[in-house]
C-alpha cells in the first residue's frame, strides 16, 4: 500500500463546533496517523499520514467536518510520508 500524507488548513466556522474531536475519531475509524489543532487564525489545521486512499478520506471529511461546522475551503499540501506518528492527536492551539 502507498503511504501517503497531508497538510491541511480548513476555513470556515471549524472552531467551537467539535471538529477536532470529530476529526480524531474520523482519522482513528481510517487507520490514520497524525495531529489536529486549532490555530489562532480561527482555521483548523490537521496533519495526516497513512495509506493513500485513507489520507485521501480524511481530507474528503474534512471537507465538510462534524455536523455543525460550515467549511468554507480546505488548502490540502501533499508532502512525502515520515512515518513519525504511531496515533492520531489533538495538540495544542497554534
Amino acid at each position: 500500500m502507498a503511504k501517503a500524507r497531508a497538510h491541511m488548513i480548513v476555513h470556515g466556522r471549524v472552531q467551537g463546533v467539535f471538529f477536532r474531536y470529530s476529526a480524531k475519531d474520523a482519522a482513528d475509524s481510517l487507520g490514520v496517523t497524525g495531529w489536529v489543532r486549532n490555530r489562532r487564525d480561527n482555521t483548523v489545521e490537521v496533519m495526516a499520514e497513512g495509506e493513500k486512499e485513507k489520507v485521501e478520506e480524511l481530507v474528503k471529511w474534512c471537507r465538510h467536518g462534524p455536523p455543525h461546522a460550515r467549511v468554507a475551503g480546505v488548502d490540502a499540501e501533499w508532502e512525502e510520508p515520515t512515518g513519525e506518528f504511531d496515533h492520531f492527536a489533538v495538540a495544542r492551539t497554534a
